[in-house]
């Protein structure tokens, strides 16, 4: 036994080298993508912003089915009325998916009308905008409540039935902002990181389930209504994402089974830097970004 232990010791750093080099290799060839002909797709807040163009792109990419769930019913219908006219299927429920009880009925109903769902999204989320002495404390429990618990009861309520068919995808439309908060969304920073560690976890927990895998989406500041009157200072070389290619790339990634994907790209340079770099070095890339500033003008969605 001390004999095996020890080979794997030694083994340990090759594989290590080899799963580098090899996923390297294998991020500069094209990737296949798997058909969406037959898959299901729910997606929670996805009558408008990201949501919206999430609905959209997987209907253009073939979806079988899409189903929008969100709290602002004139919105999912728009949505699904839009959708439908392209000629693809879609329908909506209107739930809060903050409300477990909700959810879990919600679920029922789904499966009752419409069948099994394969690809779950969630991206539903919040976010206020103001300092910790500032936020009233029924916000900031409605954005963790929203932000990070719905995700636990909305994959509890569709992943069982995945792991049956051994086969599903679990989609978390996540921020950069987990793994680098600013001041003045200390509620939105939190319930992303989160919804982070639960969708790391999460994956982790997959890895030995046939069929079944999960995505993380984390993209940098996105031009959508929810963040409306967010200011960065440097726009031209940090310039707000467009909803339509956080969509796009989103279900790209999907198709492609790619368990973390980080818009733009130069954010995982972010990440190593944070990674290594003393906090006065942080503190200082945050002033000269302005992110110390860059929620005074926020409005949001009113």
């Amino acid at each position: 036994m001390e004999l095996k232990s020890a080979c794997r010791m030694l083994l340990f750093p090759i594989q290590m080298f080899y799963h580098i080099v090899r996923a390297g290799l294998l991020s500069l060839l094209p990737s296949s993508k798997k058909d969406l002909s037959k898959e299901v797709v729910l997606i929670t807040g996805g009558g408008r912003g990201i949501g919206r163009h999430l609905a959209k792109e997987f209907a253009k990419q073939g979806a079988k089915k899409v189903i929008l769930w969100g709290r602002t019913e004139k919105c999912l219908k728009e949505t699904a009325e839009e959708i439908s006219l392209s000629g693809s299927e879609c329908c909506y429920f209107v739930c809060d998916v903050a409300n477990r009880e909700e959810v879990y009925k919600q679920a029922k109903v789904v499966r009752e009308k419409v069948g099994d769902v394969t690809i779950l999204v969630n991206n539903a989320a919040v976010v206020h905008g103001k300092s910790l002495m500032d936020s009233d404390d029924d916000a900031l429990l409605k954005t963790q409540h929203i932000n990070t618990l719905g995700q636990f009861w909305t994959t509890k309520a569709f992943l069982p039935r995945m792991l049956e068919l051994q086969h599903g995808h679990v989609v978390c439309i996540n921020s950069i902002l987990s793994q680098s908060p600013i001041p003045g969304a200390i509620d939105y920073c939190t319930s992303k990181a989160s919804s982070l560690a639960f969708m790391e976890s999460l994956t982790l927990g997959l890895l030995y389930c046939p069929g079944v895998s999960c995505t993380t989406v984390l993209p940098f500041h996105t031009n959508t209504e929810m963040f409306r009157g967010m200011r960065v200072r440097f726009p031209q070389l940090f310039p707000p994402l467009k909803p339509e290619i956080v969509a796009q790339k989103t279900v790209d990634a999907v198709r492609t089974d790619k368990a973390f994907l980080y818009l733009p790209w130069t954010m995982h340079a972010l990440v190593i830097l944070k990674s290594f770099m003393p906090q006065v070095v942080l503190e200082e890339i945050h002033r000269f970004s302005g992110s110390y500033t860059c929620m005074n003008t926020f409005k949001g969605r009113t």
